[in-house]
C-alpha cells in the first residue's frame, strides 16, 4: 500500500506538471489552424479537452457517484451550460483573464467536487454541501473562461468569429463525451466489487490532492511571472532615440482582430519602440519568447489597454521580441509602430 501512494504521489505531480506547461502555443500550432480552416478548431476543442487533466478530473469527480443515466445526463448538462456560456460570451468579446490566477480557481475546482464526495462539509465542517446543481453550472462558468483563455491565443477570423468558438466548443463536448464513456466504464464496472469502497476514498483523497498542489503550482508561476515582469527594466526612449527610429510599420487591425510582430535579438540587445492607433484603444502585450522553447513560455515586459504605447527594453533572453495587439473594438484601428535598436527583421 505505501508503495501504491508513493506510486500515486508521482502521478499526480506529472500530471500537474502537463498542466503548468500547458499555456501558450508555439507559432508551428497557430500556423496549423490558419491552415487548417474552420474543422481544425473542432479538431482543437477536441484534443485540448482530452489533454486538460483539471477539466477531465472534475467530470470524474462529477460522475464518482453517480449510477443513473438521468442524473448523469442533468449534472454534466449543467457544467457543459456553465462553460459553454462564459467559453462563448468571453471570447467573442474579447474578455481575458490571466490563465494563471482562472486555472488556480479550477484547480481549487477539482478540490471542492473530492471533498464533497468524501461527505468534507458533513464530517469536517458540520454542515449540508450546497446545492451540488447549483455549484457545478457556477463552477463551469469558471472553467469556461479557462478554455477562452486557450482559445484567444489564436489568430481568430473576425469574419467567422463566432462559427470559430461554435466549432471550437463543439470539439470540446466531443472530447469531453469521449472522456465521459471511458469514465463511466471504469465506474460501471468497479462499482460491484467489494475494492470500490476503499478505492472511492482513494481516488477522491488523490483528487483532492492533485487539486490542492496545482492550485499552488499556478499561483507560484502568477507569482514568478508578474515578478519577471516586474524585474525587466522598461524606460522610455530618449528624445535623440525617437528621431532616429530605424524602421517603421503600419498595421490594420479589423474589429475583433489580432496581430503579433517580433523581431530576432539576442540576449542583452535594446529595443526602443512608440506605436500609436487611430480609431481606438487596442489591449497590448510587449514581450519575449526565448529561442528553441517548446513549452509555450513568454515574459511580458508591458502590458496594458491603450492608443499608445512608447518604451525600451535591454533583452533578458536570446530570441523573439515584439508586440501582441488584441482590436475588441468595433471599428477597424491602425497602428503605427516605430523602433530602433540591434535585431534581425522577421516580418
Amino acid at each position: 500500500m505505501k508503495n501504491f501512494y508513493a506510486f500515486l504521489l508521482v502521478l499526480i505531480g506529472l500530471v500537474c506538471s502537463q498542466l503548468v506547461f500547458s499555456h501558450g502555443m508555439s507559432e508551428e500550432e497557430k500556423q496549423a489552424i490558419i491552415e487548417g480552416g474552420n474543422l481544425s478548431y473542432l479538431w482543437l476543442g477536441a484534443t485540448h479537452m482530452l489533454s486538460g487533466y483539471d477539466h477531465l478530473a472534475f467530470v470524474f469527480g462529477i460522475v464518482f457517484f453517480l449510477k443513473s443515466f438521468r442524473d448523469i445526463a442533468k449534472y454534466v448538462t449543467a457544467f457543459t451550460l456553465g462553460h459553454s456560456v462564459t467559453l462563448i460570451l468571453a471570447t467573442y468579446q474579447g474578455i481575458q483573464i490571466n490563465y494563471y490566477l482562472i486555472d488556480a480557481v479550477i484547480a481549487l475546482s477539482v478540490t471542492y467536487i473530492a471533498f464533497t464526495n468524501l461527505g468534507g462539509f458533513q464530517k469536517y465542517l458540520k454542515i449540508e454541501a450546497p446545492n451540488m446543481l447549483a455549484m457545478i453550472t457556477g463552477l463551469g462558468l469558471i472553467h469556461g473562461f479557462g478554455l477562452s483563455t486557450r482559445l484567444q491565443e489564436l489568430p481568430l477570423d473576425a469574419e467567422n468569429l463566432l462559427l470559430n468558438i461554435i466549432t471550437f466548443n463543439l470539439g470540446i463536448e466531443l472530447g469531453q463525451l469521449a472522456a465521459l464513456a471511458v469514465m463511466l466504464m471504469i465506474l460501471h464496472m468497479w462499482r460491484e466489487r467489494e475494492s470500490f469502497r476503499p478505492f472511492s476514498r482513494l481516488a477522491n483523497s488523490g483528487l483532492m490532492a492533485m487539486g490542492l498542489l496545482l492550485f499552488l503550482m499556478q499561483l507560484h508561476d502568477y507569482s514568478h511571472a508578474s515578478d519577471s515582469a516586474a524585474t525587466t527594466t522598461v524606460t522610455l526612449p530618449t528624445e535623440a532615440e525617437s528621431r532616429e527610429w530605424q524602421d517603421a510599420v503600419v498595421i490594420e487591425l479589423p474589429p475583433q482582430g489580432y496581430k503579433e510582430y517580433k523581431v530576432m535579438q539576442a540576449k542583452g540587445k535594446l529595443l526602443a519602440y512608440e506605436w500609436n492607433a487611430e480609431g481606438g484603444a487596442l489591449y497590448y502585450d510587449f514581450h519575449g519568447e526565448p529561442a528553441g522553447d517548446k513549452t509555450g513560455f513568454f515574459q511580458s515586459y508591458k502590458i496594458g489597454t491603450d492608443t499608445s504605447a512608447s518604451g525600451a527594453v535591454t533583452t533578458p533572453f536570446a530570441g523573439t521580441h515584439g508586440w501582441y495587439w488584441k482590436n475588441n473594438s468595433g471599428n477597424t484601428v491602425k497602428i503605427t509602430l516605430n523602433f530602433r535598436g540591434d535585431y534581425i527583421l522577421m516580418q
